[in-house]
């Protein structure tokens, strides 16, 4: 049995959550606050868990051999004792910070015993020795990952893909010795990805000494995440993986835009796709006072904290949207700040559908603090910045079309062309002094994967102040390199860099006002909601209808 069919075994125990009448954004909650005591259970009789086993009489085996109402009751008992570390007498039952985050405010909604021993039933019957074959935690990412894909659970806005996320860390390469933070931390995706690298590099940390090893286990990684339940989930992906962190885990709960982001040691390396939108408080909602440039728009705060918190020769991989590329006012000044404190690289345009937010277009940022020449500069670092694009003609991805690691291969060949030595066993300093990553060189313009050069350009793609002076071949290329100069007198610090226009593209300059996009797009929505209605109630489901449009009245509210 392989990862994918216990995945999918997993997740069907999702039906029987419906069954019990359980919302679709609890599934993944409720499944895995059973799971995980059944995953330590197996660690446990494996000899892969050292340390944070659960305590007796919250175990496994005081679930199992039960039935009918003893049994809910039970597993309400072990949730409780398991979140405040006290029985119902009050009495101490653990005394594992970590295990106390980690099952914080847990409370099961199953309200039938039958469903719940069902659920045991079917743990009980899967493959586990073929599950810990490749890891536990591999298994519990996966469906970490089924349940983002599924597009009504709503987990995808904070689940970046695994294949772009692996792509990020092998551009980075982190080394033994280095801090990784992330200040959106999400399911710890980012921190999970770096640490299955070094481990790769390290055998499994076993060519460490026991000094870097328990470093490596407590102390390289930290995260930051702001909403509880996701934190959970998190805290559960690294323990299942080997990462304790510190006394409150490796992702701590809070907000990086506020008093616990602005705490943050200074680090190595930040990976990191931070949420996507406007903070709901506006400015004030953003608490922190130590960022240069107020912002309501959280991706540019976040980039302010990621840049403002890099150690001097520190770098960075930020998924960020278009708009932060070229966005004016505030976002101008941000990007010249980032250019001026950073040498921004270079810029990878992902292409259109890897993420739950379908139409939002993104790019990651790879940035290093200081200059190519010295990690202390703190003005004009950026002298180059080479763009990557890889969003023209490429598919539109999503399930029929996944997006994997093929498609990044030919920009992790760029970006990074030189070999490494002894790569994963650098220490800090001497590490980053050797690292060619650190600020890549013996780059050359020219890469023409995915078909880029049978692109027939449009005539305004010709006329674009990216094609000017450039050679007819390279403007077919989806690797380009543009100065700092360049980019202030022709761009006015805009990092929305394009070139590649095929003859079918719609110029975003001959849009009408978004205003009228808007405003168009509502009026399709508002007549299909017209259809859609109509057809329910010929189809006799007019109570369901109503139930819509009530909902359709509370969202939008009343019209005054």
């Amino acid at each position: 049995m392989t990862n994918n069919d216990i995945v999918q075994k997993l997740w069907n125990l999702c039906d029987v959550l419906r069954d019990d009448g359980i919302n679709y954004s609890d599934y993944v909650t409720e499944l895995v606050l059973l799971l995980f005591i059944k995953m330590v259970h197996e660690n446990t009789e494996a000899g892969t868990l050292k340390n944070h086993p659960l305590p007796q009489g919250c175990r496994w085996t005081d679930l199992n051999e039960k039935s009918g109402i003893n049994l809910l009751n039970d597993y309400k008992r072990i949730l409780l004792s398991l979140s405040t570390g006290k029985d119902n007498d009050g009495k101490p039952v653990h005394e594992d910070p970590l295990i106390s985050a980690i099952y914080a405010d847990a409370q099961t909604r199953l309200r039938e015993p039958r469903h719940l021993e069902q659920m045991i039933k079917t743990l009980d019957q899967i493959d586990w020795f073929s599950a810990q074959k490749d890891g536990l935690g591999d298994l519990y990412e996966g469906l970490l990952e089924k349940n983002a894909n599924e597009t009504k659970s709503g987990a995808g806005q904070y689940f970046t893909p695994r294949a772009l996320i692996d792509s990020m860390v092998r551009c980075i390469r982190p080394q033994i010795g280095e801090t990784i933070q992330d200040p959106s931390a999400g399911t710890a995706g980012f921190l999970v990805a770096a640490d299955q690298y070094m481990r790769a590099q390290t055998d499994d940390y076993l060519d460490l000494s026991a000094k870097d090893a328990r470093f490596q286990k407590n102390k390289a990684f930290i995260g930051v995440e702001l909403v509880p339940s996701t934190r959970r989930l998190a805290l559960m992906n690294c323990l299942l993986h080997g990462m304790e962190g510190d006394k409150e885990g490796v992702v701590h709960l809070g907000n990086a835009l506020g008093m616990v982001g602005q705490s943050l040691d200074k680090a190595d390396i930040i990976l990191a796709n931070p949420p996507f939108g406007t903070a709901k408080g506006g400015e004030a909602s953003i608490t922190r006072d130590d960022l240069t440039y107020k912002t309501s728009n959280k991706q540019l705060a976040f980039l302010q904290h990621i840049y403002r918190n890099l150690k001097p020769g520190g770098r960075a991989a930020v998924v960020l949207p278009d708009n932060v590329l070229f966005e004016a006012g505030v976002g101008t000044e941000v990007r010249r700040d980032l250019m001026n404190k950073c040498n921004l690289h270079t810029i990878l345009r992902l292409p259109t559908g890897i993420f739950y937010a379908q139409g939002v277009k993104t790019n990651v940022l790879f940035f290093t603090k200081g200059s190519a020449k010295d990690k202390l500069q703190e003005e004009n670092c950026t002298e180059n910045v080479w763009v990557y694009d890889l969003r023209t003609n490429m598919p539109s991805f999503g399930k029929r079309t996944p997006f994997g690691e093929k498609h990044l291969k030919p920009f992790e060949a760029v970006f990074s062309p030189s070999p490494l030595a002894g790569e994963g066993r650098g220490e800090g300093e001497a590490a980053q002094a050797a690292h060619p990553s650190f600020h890549p060189q013996n780059r050359t313009e020219g890469e023409y994967s995915f078909n880029a050069e049978e692109i027939d350009l449009s005539a305004d793609a010709k006329k674009a102040e990216e094609n000017q002076d450039a050679d007819e071949q390279l403007i077919k290329s989806r690797w380009r390199c543009f100065s700092r100069e360049w980019i202030a007198d022709h761009k006015g610090d805009s990092l929305d860099i394009a070139w590649l226009k095929d003859s079918d593209s719609v110029d975003a300059a001959n849009l009408p006002e978004p205003s009228v996009l808007a405003g168009e797009a509502m009026g399709e929505l508002v007549q299909a909601l017209g259809e859609l209605d109509g057809l329910m109630r010929e189809l006799g489901a007019g109570e369901e209808a109503d139930k819509f449009l009530t909902l359709i009245n509370e969202v939008l509210g009343e019209v005054k």
